[in-house]
């Protein structure tokens, strides 16, 4: 009978949620998010007109209403299926900036944390100071100009931009993991290395890199709104809220709503990022656990 005893020890996944649920601010982040992801997966389902090619040219520049929930711009396109559509271009940025950062930037970093030696000191970390000497935007401003501009092409500079962050966080992390006492151990029985690095060492680095992913992405939107304001983004047609804000610059006397809903967008979605990631450090950081 004792075999059917239930566990009385509570789920530590269950109890990491409670922890997390714990803090309102972040929760408000997460569902933010969640909900930015969904208007991007529905935004066909969202959206009354298509963000490119409905243009009324009968309504330009006109104010929220007549049809137009939050007016049109300068083309007649509507703001509110813009806005919309602005949403999966945002998630994109998010995920595949920051995910080249994350496949060049980790590995570099663990495999220099573990090994260490002439090439970790004098090559690669002094490479990712020369990196980090540059302001970020700037740094992407300049890579995306030298790629030629366009959507795709701002993500790979705006990544590039992120991987000494995450080698210098990875490297970091593993060098204190690495010091541990089951980490020599697993060393002095004669284990394999490649996998002590990734079973090891790598597992239980990942709170502070998990961190770093969701402080970029929030970067990262902001950069791509950047460099689409400044023409080597997305395309002017395309719906990016960095290139809706472009357009509105224009017309800013006449039609100031034009700017501040992508503004908004902008500033809720970072926000939420920020807030997000600020509970994921108090949830997996040991030094704030209660």
């Amino acid at each position: 009978m004792s075999n059917l005893t239930p566990d009385p020890r509570p789920n530590k996944n269950l109890l990491l949620f409670r922890r997390f649920t714990q803090n309102r601010l972040a929760v408000v982040g997460a569902v933010i998010i969640i909900l930015l992801v969904l208007v991007a997966l529905l935004a066909p389902f969202i959206a009354q007109y298509d963000p490119i090619n409905d243009q009324d040219y009968s309504a330009l520049l006109q104010n929220p209403g007549h049809g137009h929930l939050l007016g049109t711009d300068d083309l007649g396109r509507d703001t509110f299926s813009r806005l919309v559509y602005g949403a999966r271009l945002t998630i994109q940025a998010a995920v595949i900036s920051v995910g080249i950062a994350v496949l060049i930037g980790v590995p570099i970093g663990l495999i220099t944390g573990y090994f260490r030696g002439f090439w970790d000191e004098w090559i690669i970390m002094r490479a990712v100071d020369a990196i980090q000497a540059f302001p970020s935007l700037i740094l992407a401003l300049a890579m995306a100009a030298a790629l030629g501009g366009g959507f795709y092409n701002a993500m790979i500079a705006i990544g590039i931009g992120f991987v000494p962050a995450f080698i210098r966080i990875t490297r970091a992390q593993v060098i204190t993991v690495t010091s541990l006492e089951y980490v020599q151990a697993a060393k002095a029985i004669g284990g394999n290395h490649w996998r002590i690095m990734f079973l090891h060492v790598l597992r239980n680095s990942m709170s502070p890199i998990l961190i770093q992913i969701t402080l970029a992405m929030a970067s990262a939107i902001i950069q791509e709104a950047g460099l689409s304001y400044l023409g080597l983004g997305a395309r002017p047609e395309q719906p990016s809220w960095g290139s809706m804000l472009y357009i509105a610059q224009g017309y800013l006397n006449d039609t100031p709503l034009l700017a501040v809903w992508p503004g908004i967008a902008i500033f809720l979605v970072v926000l939420s990022f920020n807030l997000l990631g600020d509970g994921i450090r108090e949830l997996l950081d040991p030094k704030l656990k209660k």
